[in-house]
């Protein structure tokens, strides 16, 4: 992400939709960290921890635990940059956030998804330990480099209890499939894991044994972008969907560029609001996974141990979603499980995730700062369902 002026030209698409559909301008990425664990917390409401599975290690080797101690005098930097944290109130490392944490009046160091202690969670984007294909990655997960198979319970689970429909999209998956099983083939070498086009990182489903370990489940719920364009056109598209593009078409800025993104979310739409009955029953939300580490004027809930974090870009693109609103309400990726959870009447994934936060009141005075922390919205506010787009008159 980066900084775009849209009063003169830049970014057209996400302008365009801002004005013709509801955004929010108090929507954030939920860890204070990458990729992955933001990701986590779009599909789970919680950190990833280490569980001891098997014969892999009981802890993650210590090489790939962070210490946070500067290096030196005059070098910030950490000793070890590690992807994973051990959860420890008294550590140098963590005394300091605790204390921050206690010393507010909501005291988010008691909230339910606070680490617990002695447990070490992901904190830096680590592989899956499941490759595309649904094997292991033994050695990867041994080295610490890959997590071991995950009982998090994610929103995929509590979808398939209630068997509502699911899946998620992910750009170069069916590449990152073939190189798995061994296809040499430029363009799956290119895609595939080895290549990093597919981001393995971003689908937290991968992470799940009660998913990726199964094969049933895998074959049912995990799929490449392409398909979802084939599912819509042949009225099959699940009840929930989430969608990932690949590396070349994310707007990234080392692979890609926003105006390769906004031509993929404008297919996207289009594909969609072909449908008219489809597009009617159809909430399409638009967001990154975070915010780059650029710098924000704007407020941030500390909510436990492992967030919130700065404001990211959010729109709804509904036929109940227009007359470019702007909502101030707060919300994180949590919001989303939220917003699946209230309308297909789903209970809080498990008694830690987030979940379980309260929806935000708000003063007038100041609707950016929940006068009820620590909460996060359902996101049932952006929208309106007294006034209806007519699909036919945007086409």
């Amino acid at each position: 992400m980066g900084f775009y002026n849209m009063q003169k030209g830049d970014a057209p698409l996400f302008k365009s939709l801002a004005d013709q559909y509801t955004m929010s301008d108090n929507y954030h990425q939920p860890v204070m960290g990458g990729t992955a664990v933001q990701h986590t917390m779009m599909m789970t409401g919680d950190a990833l921890p280490w569980e001891h599975v098997g014969t892999f290690p009981a802890v993650p080797p210590t090489a790939q635990v962070a210490d946070p101690t500067p290096k030196s005098a005059t070098d910030v930097g950490f000793k070890v940059d590690g992807r994973w944290t051990r959860c420890d109130p008294t550590s140098p490392s963590n005394k300091p956030i605790f204390d921050y944490l206690k010393s507010l009046s909501w005291r988010p160091d008691q909230t339910a998804s606070n680490c617990q202690t002695g447990t070490y969670y992901m904190i830096n984007n680590t592989r899956p330990g499941f490759l595309s294909n649904g094997a292991l990655n033994t050695s990867a997960i041994n080295a610490g480099t890959a997590v071991p198979p995950s009982s998090l319970r994610t929103i995929g689970d509590a979808l398939n209890e209630k068997k509502i429909s699911w899946a998620y999209y992910g750009g170069g998956f069916n590449a990152a499939r073939r190189f798995d099983n061994g296809s040499t083939d430029p363009i799956d070498v290119l895609i595939g894991t080895g290549g990093d086009w597919y981001c393995d990182i971003c689908n937290s489903f991968q992470y799940s044994a009660s998913i990726m370990g199964n094969p049933v489940q895998r074959a049912a719920h995990i799929k490449d972008f392409t398909d979802f364009f084939n599912d819509v056109e042949n009225g099959q598209l699940p009840a929930v969907s989430y969608l990932k593009p690949d590396s070349f078409d994310d707007g990234h800025p080392a692979s890609s560029k926003p105006s390769i993104l906004e031509a993929l979310i404008k297919r996207v739409i289009t594909s969609v609001k072909s449908d008219d009955e489809l597009f009617n029953s159809t909430a399409i939300f638009i967001t990154f996974d975070e915010g780059g580490g650029y710098w924000d004027s704007g407020f941030f809930q500390p909510i436990d141990f492992f967030g919130d974090g700065p404001r990211i870009p959010f729109i709804v693109v509904s036929a109940y979603s227009t007359g470019g609103r702007i909502v101030h309400s707060y919300g994180d990726h949590a919001s989303v499980l939220k917003f699946i959870e209230r309308n297909w009447e789903l209970k809080p994934l498990t008694s830690r995730s987030r979940d379980n936060l309260p929806n935000p009141t708000q003063t007038s005075a100041n609707p950016y700062v929940p006068t009820n922390m620590p909460a996060v919205g359902d996101l049932f506010d952006m929208f309106d369902f007294s006034h209806h787009e007519d699909s036919n008159s945007q086409r």
